[in-house]
């Protein structure tokens, strides 16, 4: 048996951008730069609204005839119509093949797969491994252990890497607070996008006052739970995974209530807040890199 660990990912689905204007299509409308997914290589995008906010988050990989996108599989088809929306008399025809296709994440290791097997590094960060997108038909658990979905999703929090849907809500936050600065999800030198200019004012401007950071609790956590330091409202937990998990967190708030000397309380929780290694914002009372 490998070392490597694998788990099919059952919430992920799969759409097909074909056409000869399929590229430039792409690359006016999202945050990253179309033309670095190659070699094997996948980008990590999102959709913006014209004010800024993330609408749809996605994996794109760039097959020459054509592009998938890897998304949220409840979705694609709100993507699908997004996207239909924008390309008007462009060459571009957009697919859902989610049901002739599986996702899944391998990590620690990588597993043999057949030709028509798909198999990338996640974007975002090097920890998390590999995404692999392959026939429904295929069996890819022969030689790794077979892992849940759960399992991956905690391996995930424990790299402090926030997912769409259960950290931070689609349409109400901007790429900054879900830290797609820090783990490649934006290209700032590109040009234009729908959103752009909001998206490159924040940054040069330093002004992402919100972020998605990693916590610590005193004990279990519950997802949802309301964080503050005394009497002020910090933050939100998103997903966790016993005492570990991530919250959008007010930074200047927290700093505050951590010199006024109040512990950060997850409802009825003590939790300490954790500098992730792979960020370059400072996080208050920092506790350890994950």
């Amino acid at each position: 048996m490998a070392e490597c660990n694998i788990a099919e990912l059952t919430a992920r689905g799969v759409i097909k951008v074909s056409g000869s204007d399929a590229k430039k299509f792409l690359q006016d409308i999202v945050t990253n730069d179309v033309t670095q997914a190659v070699d094997g290589k996948a980008v990590h995008a999102a959709l913006l609204t014209p004010q800024g906010k993330i609408l749809f988050d996605f994996f794109l990989l760039d097959r020459e005839d054509h592009f998938l996108l890897e998304c949220a599989r409840d979705n694609v088809a709100d993507l699908i119509k997004r996207l239909t929306f924008y390309k008007l008399r462009a060459a571009v025809e957009l697919e859902d093949i989610s049901i002739s296709r599986k996702v899944w994440a391998a990590w620690n290791g990588t597993p043999t797969t057949p030709g028509e097997a798909l198999v990338y590094p996640d974007p975002r960060l090097e920890l998390l491994g590999l995404r692999i997108i392959a026939p429904a038909t295929l069996d890819l658990t022969v030689d790794c252990n077979v892992a849940s979905e759960e399992d991956y999703h905690h391996l995930r929090i424990a790299m402090g890497v926030p997912e769409a849907d259960k950290d931070y809500h689609l349409g109400d936050t901007f790429p900054h607070e879900a830290n797609y600065d820090q783990l490649a999800g934006v290209d700032f030198k590109k040009g234009c996008y729908v959103g752009q200019e909001v998206v490159s004012r924040m940054h040069h401007r330093g002004t992402a006052r919100k972020r998605i950071v990693p916590v610590h609790g005193h004990a279990s956590l519950t997802e949802g739970s309301k964080i503050s330091g005394g009497d002020t409202a910090i933050g939100q937990l998103g997903s966790v995974a016993g005492d570990m998990g991530l919250a959008m967190i007010r930074l200047d708030r927290a700093e505050k209530a951590i010199e006024d000397g109040h512990p950060l309380m997850a409802g009825d929780v003590e939790i300490d807040l954790i500098q992730p290694g792979w960020a370059d914002f400072n996080v208050p009372r920092q506790g350890g890199e994950v």
